[in-house]
């Protein structure tokens, strides 16, 4: 149970008092309504005595009574009504509330606070893990004291409201109290009055009510004297009549009212009464019964609910949660229990007038202090002798009645020691409860002698007496008296000082079954449960108070299964190990309750302390129940704002509802909303908790939407939002970007150079504002995600924005105007009218707003009304457009405006220490962006573009350029990562040839008509790389778009034509180009403008071409020259028949170089045509020789082979297709390719460390290229005749010619001496010998022939080789030791014969 103000022990002792009856004279009674108080409330505050008193027992022991309080009452003579009690009781735990921000409630356990009686909804603390350990901190701390005042104003009100019953004496009077004015004519006549007054009301049979304890009741005569006006002389002498007539033991003259009300009022006198009066009693409200109150009954009606709930939401609330557990609705055929509906004003304007009047106007502290005086005469003097004397008539009668020799004090131990008669079971017993005892019975006299001890604290001996008296009801099976007993036994044992016997608990048990099983007693059952449950309280039992709690709960009472409910949830609570979940569940049980008996505040705080304990734990379910109750129950007391809370955590959180229950709760949700933007329609909008919208996954477009295609004319591709995101495709776009803007400020990126983003999202570079151009459209694609079973419609949905004007030419700004949804002259926005999000569906929405001025637009959310659909099952997979169309999506009327924010967070900052070590985020500004000056706007289409090309065919398209802007753009340029592919076409021949065959045949070649019988020998020509369209110190990737005078004007197009050429590798290829183009007018945010297409082409394969080169023999050609190598080129069909390709005809080989030119077509065959079908293959073979001053310009030689062309089959026509391919031949003997081949992956091998050296080392020619320096030749007949008989010496003059193949000066040094590394050697070469030097050093200049003149002896007739001179060179600059040698030529034979 919750924590008491009272211990046990006080609590019991203040439960069962002394009564006292008051019996006033109407003199009397103005008196004391001079302080607005009846005489028995004036007494109230004082009732309590301050000090010890003393009796005796029977036995003469002195007895000792502290704390004793007196109940002082106006006599009633008719019982109070059972429905005027439920009535009181309602009203008293109804108007006692948890004080709001109690400190002491709140018990912080790490970062939760765990509310105990405070009824605000904590739902944004997370729950805390360890809650076993901090609830047992919870416990055991000294703060702890989780209060319910409303309980314990109840148990006090239900325990004084009892009525009085004949089987029992505790609430019967012991004395009354005669009450007369002193200002009165006769006072003694009057006292004499009241005294038969109270005799005829204590001893006709006409009045049963109120019950008095013994006939002879003690008469207490009370002279009331006003000081302020009565004559204080007569008072004293009456009141010396009295104690003649009385005696002075009898009587007591109280003097009051000492001052006048109306003066003196700015003294603060206390105010002891309010705390009383506030708890008003049934006993101090004459004519109770007659009270006003509403009662209705549930036993045939449903639930109504009040506070403003119209029709359709009440239809709404009974219908949709009948088969919930805890239902808030009443259940139909219930018993006989009473549901207040509307508490009438009695308890709360007697409240307010109580609190409004001020009490004891007319006393003084002096009065206070005479009316204490007065109540403790009246104990020490009246009462208490009294009641001693009283205990000794009953124990005297008793011991002659029972023939006793002893008394019953004595008597105890023998009861208790020995000849115990068995108790039977209470199912054994016949249900007597109907037998009545005469007054003078002794059984009933042993019971009036023991609540009389129980009331003067004479605890042992009461229950001696109660023990006896149990024993013989039981006998008689008196069921109502011995659970009486049993139930006054049990309390009595508990309360014997030193505790001499265990508390017996069974007595208890016995005693609550008794009255609710047999006796069908409910409010004596009760009586009991709260005694014991305090006691077991006391005792630390828990675990068993809360059990007897929960089972006194019946169908009933409400309120009072509510309130024991609650208790036993904090007795779950308080145990030594917390049990949380019991605690939380009987919450819901009591708050269920509670709500049942129209105590709509106290449910409203038990749902909301259960719901510390089930939040977060992933019961949904649960929670959703907990919510919705704590929602409803809000909405029902006007607080709204809780109401919306509760029903938003429903609908935001992960839903285990069937659909139903969903579109339940929301059309709850909505109309709680709906009631509150009534309350202040002119305040900003709410923020609405559905759909869910993923602010990260937000994305901006800037621009018009792209056109689509129509028929051969294609637009650009550009970017749209149907396009994924790309950061490789993202990160070569800005590399293109900067290339050009690189080109156009002559190498050098300006340092605020910001590259274009059209669409920014979650992966794009947000850290600076974005540009957008005024009357541009600026697009903003929401990712909404609706996490309900139900569909959701959004109506006239549309962005919130807010724009600050400004002209970025002048120097002032404008005013900013915030939230400008409506101001079309600025920035005109469209509205989506319907917008259908389907159960658990994420759908993207994507919304418009086109500015009209320039400035700074801050795009901060999104409004739009959100409603449910009707029929919204049959609803799914439904496309909106239909909706948009049709108007098919009907909404139920029930809708709210509302807004979300759209709230972005940027990336984490992660660069410097500081950053790396904390938590930082940067700026996202996607939604933010720039509204800048007009610009110039291009697009661009290609007409006849291909996708599929033969590998190296040439193609001619079309491309449009169009401005559909209102102002000229100038310096349009493109840029590709693959300038090889196109070029564009112009009127200068030497792009675009013009002859009548290249026309007829469509042919990107100029056709040259050739003397079929001439050797095939090359035609010249030659080029500067400005006919290239290529700027000396450009980069090729950028190409100048000829524009006719260089300006495109607002709505003009120019047609160029565009030459392609299809890559030399098989696939599919993107190719990206990047238009880029300015204003004529230079603004200062966006200097340029860029437009992105890409292209996509599959290439499948034609030809394959291998070529190699190689140095000729031969040291010279035609023309002297000693310089010339052979070009050996391979050619191989390598392409499938599924293209449709017959065969390929080789055309034409033409070479390109600075230094070498092909000079002929060494041909192996006669064949003239050269055709390839599938896999064949054809070996060229050419004569290439070096360029005369050919320093500067490209050498183009031409070698024709026929005017034959490649074509197609295609559509039974015959298409010619024209195509080239190059090869790049850089170093001598290696070979190359027409396309990359694919390189192998390396083998895996050991890495390899080594220190670098700190010296640079100067690039060295390799050794391959040091050992072809030197080309020779021997030039020597190949015959020669000698006679060996004239002469025994042949000798035979040998030419070396010496070529320097290189363009740098070279040291040579020839040696002539035979190697002698082998026998072999030496029987080949020792037959001849070279005359003359055997070394030669020499120097030979660039490309120069030098010729030396040998000799070589032979002394026998045969074959010899000559080619064996060794040459060595070296680079004349380069310091080195030992030349390099050289390659040698092929082996140069002599026959030598004779003659």
């Amino acid at each position: 149970m919750a924590q008491c103000v009272q211990s046990v022990q006080e609590f019991i002792q203040d439960s069962f008092v002394p009564l006292v009856a008051a019996l006033c004279s109407e003199e009397a009674e103005r008196l004391t309504r001079k302080n607005s108080l009846s005489f028995a409330e004036l007494v109230k505050p004082f009732c309590r005595l301050t000090s010890e008193v003393h009796m005796r027992d029977p036995n003469n022991q002195l007895h000792i009574i502290k704390n004793l309080k007196i109940a002082v009452n106006n006599i009633i003579t008719h019982p109070p009504q059972p429905g005027a009690i439920r009535k009181l009781l309602n009203d008293v735990v109804s108007v006692s509330q948890p004080a709001e921000g109690l400190v002491a409630n709140v018990i912080t356990a790490g970062d939760y606070d765990l509310n105990i009686s405070d009824r605000s909804v904590k739902a944004s603390v997370p729950w805390y893990s360890n809650w076993k350990e901090t609830l047992m901190e919870l416990n055991t701390s000294t703060f702890y004291s989780a209060t319910t005042p409303w309980f314990e104003s109840y148990r006090e009100c239900f325990l004084q409201s009892m009525p009085a019953s004949d089987h029992e004496f505790l609430n019967h009077y012991v004395a009354c109290m005669l009450v007369v004015s002193s200002s009165e004519p006769e006072p003694v006549e009057q006292f004499l009055k009241l005294s038969q007054e109270q005799h005829r009301i204590q001893h006709s049979s006409e009045y049963l009510y109120p019950k008095w304890f013994i006939p002879n009741t003690l008469k207490y005569y009370v002279l009331l004297h006003d000081v302020s006006t009565g004559e204080e002389q007569r008072a004293d002498s009456i009141y010396e009549e009295m104690k003649q007539r009385y005696g002075t033991q009898g009587c007591y003259l109280l003097k009051i009212n000492s001052r006048v009300s109306n003066r003196g009022m700015d003294e603060q006198i206390p105010d002891p009464w309010s705390q009383y009066l506030q708890k008003n009693t049934i006993q101090n409200q004459d004519g109770c019964e007659d009270c006003p109150y509403t009662v209705i009954s549930n036993k045939n009606t449903d639930h109504l609910i009040s506070d403003g709930l119209d029709s359709e939401i009440k239809d709404g609330l009974s219908n949709n949660f009948k088969t919930h557990p805890l239902q808030l609705d009443h259940p139909s055929g219930s018993l006989d229990s009473t549901d207040y509906v509307k508490a009438t004003a009695s308890l709360q304007d007697s409240k307010k007038s109580n609190s409004g009047t001020p009490h004891g106007a007319c006393l003084t502290l002096t009065d206070h202090d005479r009316i204490r005086q007065f109540i403790q005469e009246f104990t020490f003097r009246g009462l208490l002798p009294h009641i001693e004397k009283t205990i000794r008539q009953l124990n005297d009668q008793l011991i002659s009645r029972k023939g006793l020799s002893r008394s019953l004090f004595s008597a105890t131990k023998k009861w208790f020691s020995g000849s115990k008669v068995p108790e039977k079971s209470i199912n054994e017993l016949k249900n007597t409860s109907g037998l009545l005892y005469p007054p003078e019975a002794p059984e009933l006299q042993i019971r009036k002698m023991a609540d009389l001890c129980f009331l003067v604290q004479h605890y042992e001996l009461a229950y001696s007496c109660y023990h006896t008296a149990k024993k013989d009801f039981l006998n008689d099976q008196a069921m109502l008296y011995a659970a009486g007993a049993l139930e006054m036994a049990a309390v009595s044992a508990f309360l014997q000082p030193g505790a001499p016997r265990p508390y017996p608990a069974h007595y208890m048990e016995t005693a609550i079954q008794t009255y609710r099983d047999i006796c069908k007693n409910m409010v004596l059952a009760e009586r009991c449960v709260l005694l014991s449950a305090e006691i077991l309280k006391s005792q630390s039992k828990y675990s068993e108070a809360a059990a007897l709690l929960i089972r006194l709960t019946s169908e009933d009472s409400d309120l009072r299964s509510a309130l024991l409910l609650e208790q036993a949830a904090h007795c779950f609570i308080n145990m030594r190990s917390p049990m949380v979940r019991k605690f939380a569940f009987h919450m819901i049980l009591a708050g269920h309750r509670f709500s049942k008996a129209g105590q709509k505040k106290h449910a409203l705080r038990c749902y909301c302390q259960a719901m510390q304990v089930y939040k977060g734990k992933g019961w949904s379910l649960a929670e959703d129940h907990i919510n919705f109750t704590i929602g409803r129950q809000s909405f029902t007391l006007r607080q709204l704002d809780n109401a919306v809370s509760a029903f938003r955590h429903i609908l935001i959180n992960d839903s285990k509802q069937p659909p139903a229950q969903q579109g339940a709760f929301l059309r709850e949700y909505l109309y709680v909303y709906k009631n509150v933007t009534q309350l202040s329609p002119d305040g900003p909008l709410p923020q609405l908790p559905l759909p869910y919208i993923n602010s990260s996954a937000t994305r901006v477009f800037f621009g018009h939407d792209r056109r689509p295609a129509e028929g051969e004319k294609q637009a650009a591709t550009h970017v749209s939002l149907d396009q994924e995101y790309d950061s490789e495709s993202s990160q070569q776009w800005k590399e293109l970007e900067e290339q050009v803007v690189s080109v156009i400020n002559k190498g050098i990126i300006p340092s605020n150079f910001q590259p274009t983003q059209f669409c920014l999202n979650r992966y794009s570079d947000n850290s600076r504002f974005p540009l957008a151009v005024i009357e541009e459209p600026v697009t903003v694609e929401v990712s909404f995600r609706n996490p309900l079973k139900v569909p959701l419609l959004l109506t006239d949905l549309s962005l919130l924005w807010k724009f600050q004007p400004k002209d970025f030419n002048a120097k002032h700004d404008g005013e900013t105007k915030e939230l400008g949804a409506c101001d079309d002259d600025m920035i005109g926005a469209e509205a989506i009218a319907e917008f259908l999000i389907n159960s658990e569906e994420t759908k993207v929405a994507r919304l418009k707003l086109f500015p009209h001025q320039t400035g700074e637009l801050h795009i901060l959310g999104v409004v739009y009304n959100l409603g449910t659909v009707q029929g919204a099952v049959t609803l799914d997979g439904i496309d909106p457009s239909i909706g948009l169309q049709t108007g098919k999506f009907v909404s139920n009327g029930l809708s709210v405006r509302g807004r979300q924010d759209l709230e972005i967070q940027g990336p984490r900052l992660n660069n410097t220490k500081e950053e790396k070590t904390s938590i930082k985020y940067g700026p996202d500004r996607r939604l933010d962006p720039i509204i800048t000056e007009e610009m110039p706007l291009l697009e661009v289409f290609f007409i006849n573009f291909p996708t599929g090309l033969l590998c190296g065919e040439i193609r001619k398209a079309y491309v449009e350029f169009v401005n559909v802007s209102k102002c000229p753009l100038t310096a349009l340029k493109v840029v590709s990562k693959h300038p090889e592919f196109f070029t564009f076409g112009g009127n200068t021949a030497v792009l675009t040839p013009l002859s009548p065959s290249a026309s007829e045949n469509c042919s990107a070649y100029k056709t040259v008509v050739t003397d079929p019988t001439s050797v095939r020998t090359a035609l010249l020509s030659s080029a500067s790389s400005v006919d290239f369209g290529v700027g000396t110190g450009g980069q090729p990737e950028v190409i100048h778009v000829p524009l006719p005078d260089a300006v495109l004007l607002p709505g003009a197009s120019v047609q160029l034509p565009m030459w392609l050429r299809g890559p030399d590798e098989e696939g599919v290829h993107e190719i990206n180009f990047l238009f880029y183009y300015e204003s004529i007018k230079r603004h200062s945010k966006m200097c340029h403008r860029v437009l992105r297409h890409t292209a996509v082409i599959c290439t499948s394969r034609s030809l394959h071409i291998r070529a190699t080169v190689c140095r000729s023999n031969a040291l010279e050609d035609e023309e002297g020259r000693g310089d010339n190598m052979l070009v050996f080129v391979d050619v191989e069909n390598i392409n499938t028949s599924e293209t449709g390709v017959k065969e390929f005809h080789i055309v034409q080989v033409s070479s390109n170089s600075k230094h070498w030119k092909l000079q002929k077509s060494v041909k192996i065959s006669e064949d003239k045509d050269t055709k390839l079908a599938s896999r064949e293959r054809a070996k060229l073979c050419f004569k290439a020789v070096r360029c005369k001053n050919s320093e500067e310009n490209y050498t183009f030689a031409d070698i024709v082979f026929g005017n034959e062309q490649a074509y197609v089959v295609e559509d039974n026509k015959q298409l010619i297709l024209e195509g080239q391919h190059h090869v790049a031949l850089n170093t001598v003997g290696k070979e190359a390719f027409s396309f990359p081949q694919k390189q192998e992956l390396p083998e895996m091998v050991l890495l390899k460390f080594f220190r670098p050296e700190n010296t640079p080392v100067p690039a060295r020619p390799t050794p391959e290229q040091l050992s072809n320096l030197i080309k020779t030749s021997l030039h020597y007949p190949e015959s020669f005749n000698h006679s060996f008989h004239q002469k025994s010496l042949c000798l035979v003059p040998v030419t070396l010619l010496l070529s320097n193949c290189s363009q740098a000066v070279v040291d040579v040094m020839i040696d002539l001496r035979h190697k002698t590394t082998s026998p072999e050697a030496l029987e080949i070469h020792g037959s001849f010998t070279w005359l003359g030097q055997t070394q030669y050093k020499l120097q030979l200049k660039s490309q120069e022939v030098y010729s030396l003149q040998l000799k070589a002896c032979f002394v026998h007739t045969g074959v010899y080789n000559l080619g064996t001179p060794r040459v060595f060179a070296k680079l004349a600059d380069q310091v080195t030791l030992f030349e390099t040698s050289q390659q040698n030529s092929m082996p140069a034979l002599i026959i030598i014969n004779n003659i």
